[in-house]
C-alpha cells in the first residue's frame, strides 16, 4: 500500500513537471504522460473497490496499460465482472482459468485457446493479508513476450495497490461508524436514570412540566440514536445540547447556569455527529456535579475566517493537566486527579478527538485547558468547508 501511494505521488509530480513544459517534445515524454494519465483514469474506479461497475470503468484503461487485445476482470470467486475488447467467446474459458489462478495464487497461461488467439492469461490480484481479491485476464493474439508478461505483472501490482487503498477507505468508514456506535453506548445510564427520576418527580406536582420534559427526553434519545450519516450541522448539535441541558436544569434547578453564545454564520458548519454533546455532558457530570453549589456551563461558537471555533467551558473542579499529557483522557475523573473507571470515566472525549482528526486532519483535534480548582475549557476547531464532508 505504501508503495502504491509513493508511486502515485511520483506520478503526480512527473505529470506536474511535464505540464510546466506545456508541450511534450519527445516521444518518450509523450509516452510517459499518456501512461501516467491512463493509470490515473484506472485508479479512480478501482479506489471504489472491485465491483461490476468499477471493473467495467477500469478495464479499458488497464487494457491500454497491458497492450492486451482484450482484457477481463474477475472477482475473488472467479465471476467475470467485465470484459473489454473482442473474443468474448473466451469469457467462460477465462472464468475457469481465473478460478485456477485463485486456487493456486499464481499466474495461469493457456496457449491457443481458440484458432485466432495465441494465449489467454489469468493474473491473480494478490494483496498481503487479504489473499486473492480478483483476477486480471488478458487475451493475446500474438505470442506474449517477456515485455507483455512483465507489464501484466506491474499493472496487476498497481491495481492491487488501488484496491488496497479502497479497502483502507472502507475500513476507515467502518471504524467511524463503530466509534459513533460506541459513543452512543457511552451515553450515561446515570443521565437516563436521573432524567427519568426528575420527570417522575414532576408528574404530580407539575404535570405540564413533566409532559414537556418527556418530549425533550424523547427528542434527545431519537437524535442520539439516529442512523443517518456520520456528520451533522452545528445547529442540530446545539438543539440536542439544549435538550440535554433542559433535562439537567430540571434536575439541578437554578444551581446549574447555562450560557450559550453562537455566531449565526456558523450554524451550518458541518462537524462529526455527537461531537458537541459529550463535551457538555462531561462539563456537567465531571466538572460541576462534584461542587456543592454547582456552577456554570458556557457553550461558545465563533467565526474565525475559514474555521469555526467551538468551546465548552465550566467553572468546576478542573483536573491536573499532566494527566491529559499522559494520555489518560478517557480514564481520569475530573477534579480528583485520579484514574477512574465505570460510570465516573469521561464521556467520549478521546472518541471525539479521534473523529475530528480523522475527518479534518491533526490540526483539528480537541484542545483542553484545565487546572485543579480552575475549571475546564474544551475547544474544537472545525473548517467551515471541507470537500467530501457533508451532513
Amino acid at each position: 500500500m505504501v508503495v502504491a501511494v509513493v508511486v502515485l505521488a511520483i506520478a503526480a509530480a512527473v505529470i506536474a513537471w511535464l505540464r510546466t513544459r506545456r508541450v511534450f517534445t519527445t516521444p518518450a515524454e509523450r509516452a510517459i504522460h499518456a501512461t501516467l494519465h491512463t493509470a490515473s483514469l484506472a485508479a479512480h474506479p478501482l479506489r471504489q473497490g472491485l465491483t461490476a461497475e468499477s471493473a467495467a470503468e477500469a478495464a479499458p484503461h488497464l487494457r491500454v496499460l497491458t497492450s492486451a487485445d482484450a482484457l477481463a476482470i474477475a472477482d475473488e470467486n472467479g465471476r467475470v465482472l467485465a470484459w473489454d475488447g473482442p473474443h468474448t467467446d473466451l469469457a467462460d474459458r477465462f472464468a475457469d482459468l481465473a478460478q485456477k489462478a485463485i486456487d493456486d495464487s499464481r499466474r495461469v497461461l493457456v496457449s491457443n485457446p481458440s484458432p485466432d488467439v495465441r494465449a489467454l492469461i489469468a493474473q491473480p490480484l494478490l494483496i498481503e493479508d487479504a489473499g486473492v481479491v480478483g483476477v486480471l485476464g488478458v487475451v493475446a493474439v500474438a505470442e506474449p513476450g517477456p515485455g507483455m508478461l512483465t507489464a501484466l505483472s506491474e499493472v496487476a501490482r498497481y491495481a492491487c495497490g488501488q484496491l488496497e487503498l479502497a479497502e483502507l477507505d472502507a475500513s476507515r468508514a467502518r471504524l467511524d461508524r463503530a466509534e459513533v456506535r460506541a459513543l452512543r453506548a457511552q451515553i450515561s445510564p446515570h443521565f437516563i436514570y436521573n432524567a427519568l427520576n426528575t420527570i417522575a418527580s414532576f408528574v404530580r406536582t407539575d404535570p405540564d412540566l413533566a409532559r414537556e420534559l418527556i418530549l425533550e427526553f424523547a427528542d434527545f434519545t431519537r437524535y442520539s440514536f439516529r442512523t443517518a450519516g456520520e456528520f451533522t450541522v452545528l445547529a442540530d448539535e446545539l438543539r440536542n445540547v439544549d435538550r440535554y441541558l433542559t433535562l439537567e436544569r430540571a434536575r439541578f434547578g437554578a444551581a446549574l447556569e447555562v450560557k450559550i453564545q453562537v455566531a449565526p454564520e456558523v450554524l451550518n458548519v458541518v462537524l462529526p455527529f455527537l461531537a458537541l454533546q459529550p463535551l457538555v455532558e462531561n462539563a456537567v457530570r465531571h466538572g460541576l456535579a462534584g461542587k456543592p453549589d454547582l456552577g456554570t456551563v458556557s457553550v461558545v461558537a465563533v467565526d474565525e475566517g475559514t474555521d469555526c471555533v467551538i468551546s465548552v467551558e465550566d467553572d468546576g473542579l478542573g483536573m491536573d493537566p499532566e494527566l491529559l499529557r499522559s494520555g489518560a483522557l478517557d480514564s481520569v475523573e475530573t477534579g480528583t486527579g485520579k484514574p477512574s473507571s465505570g460510570e465516573s470515566a469521561h464521556v467520549g472525549l478521546a472518541n471525539v478527538d479521534d473523529r475530528l482528526r480523522a475527518a479534518f486532519g491533526n490540526d483539528y483535534g480537541l484542545v483542553v485547558e484545565t487546572a485543579p480548582g480552575a475549571g475546564t475549557k474544551v475547544s474544537m476547531r472545525v473548517p467551515k468547508f471541507r470537500a467530501g464532508i457533508q451532513p
